[in-house]
């Protein structure tokens, strides 16, 4: 069996290939525009998802495809491809009779302190949830329609080891591990979702490689004992032996923050996330998967610790 992982040169696409690797029997091809092994025995191909012809190419053959490509935070840069990439791999996968497990995020729910399930409706606040909801939508026609056998697989904000790229790694854990100041968006008292992303990508491949999971989402599995900004940089500090200290950053400074720094700006219609409780909610998967080890938040943040030789 082929498991092919498109958008693999990402830290939940490495993850991933290591999780297939170690958990099962299958030849895994790994797809980005440069792509690199993680494992000895990983085929390689380049393509660019936004080239039908390249993505057809890059999963023929494949029996499971897994979807974990990532843009930058540019807004209309979202808007342009994400329709296109999700249409190319939608198109390779029905055309090559391909499974297709896709790597989904929460930009499309409501930004408030209601508990998130799988069925919650599509709320967006800006561009990049609207289109993330859309592509969402255009899989789950295909599969409505019986056209493509597919899962989607849903995660909360990441933390984690190695290229981890999340809010919280930038603005919490990097600075803390240099020493400096953690920032804190609006609020630091409201309680947070993290996933650590080796769970998210081995919590992936199990639903891949689960035949009764399929025509359905999922979401993906976390701590449910959520912290609070405050408590998680304290817990880190300690781990990390460093200070605790962190700023609070209010809207306004945010504001003017993003007429500076494009990246910043993109990322304002995610604010409201950070002013109530975030509460995602994985107990579909844990009830599903009982043996499935969820990686505690101190055990993540003291794995990262020994990465980075902070203890």
């Amino acid at each position: 069996m082929r498991q092919t992982i498109l958008g693999a040169s990402g830290q939940i696409g490495r993850e991933l290939a290591l999780s297939l690797n170690r958990e099962f029997d299958c030849d895994i091809r790994l797809v980005s525009r440069k792509p690199q092994k993680v494992n000895a025995t990983d085929e390689l191909k380049s393509a660019n998802l936004l080239d039908l012809a390249q993505t057809l190419a890059a999963v023929e053959g494949s029996d499971i495809v897994y979807l974990t490509a990532g843009l930058p935070m540019d807004t209309q840069l979202w808007v342009e491809q994400w329709p296109v990439i999700m249409g190319n791999v939608i198109q390779a996968c029905k055309t090559h009779g391909a499974k297709l497990v896709y790597f989904d995020n929460t930009y499309m729910y409501p930004q408030t302190a209601a508990p998130q399930h799988e069925d919650a409706a599509f709320a967006p606040n800006g561009a990049k949830g609207r289109v993330r909801g859309e592509i969402t939508q255009m899989l789950l026609d295909e599969m409505k329609a019986g056209r493509l056998e597919a899962i989607i697989c849903r995660a909360p904000e990441f933390y984690g080891p190695g290229q981890t790229q999340s809010i919280t790694n930038t603005t919490v854990i990097d600075n803390l591990a240099q020493g400096k100041k953690a920032k804190v968006f609006l609020r630091d008292d409201t309680k947070r979702s993290l996933i650590y992303t080796p769970d998210a990508s081995r919590a992936m491949a199990l639903l891949g490689n689960t035949p009764d999971a399929y025509g359905q989402t999922w979401h993906l599995p976390c701590d449910d004992n959520r912290l609070t900004y405050k408590e998680f940089i304290t817990l880190a500090a300690d781990i990390f032996k460093v200070s605790a200290r962190y700023t609070v950053i209010k809207e306004w400074q945010l504001w003017l923050a993003g007429k500076f720094n494009p990246t910043i700006r993109d990322a304002r219609e995610l604010l409201p996330r950070y002013r109530c409780d975030n509460l995602f909610i994985s107990d579909k998967f844990k009830a599903r998967f009982p043996d499935f080890k969820v990686t505690r938040f101190e055990q993540g943040l003291a794995e990262i610790a020994k990465e980075r030789k902070l203890i």
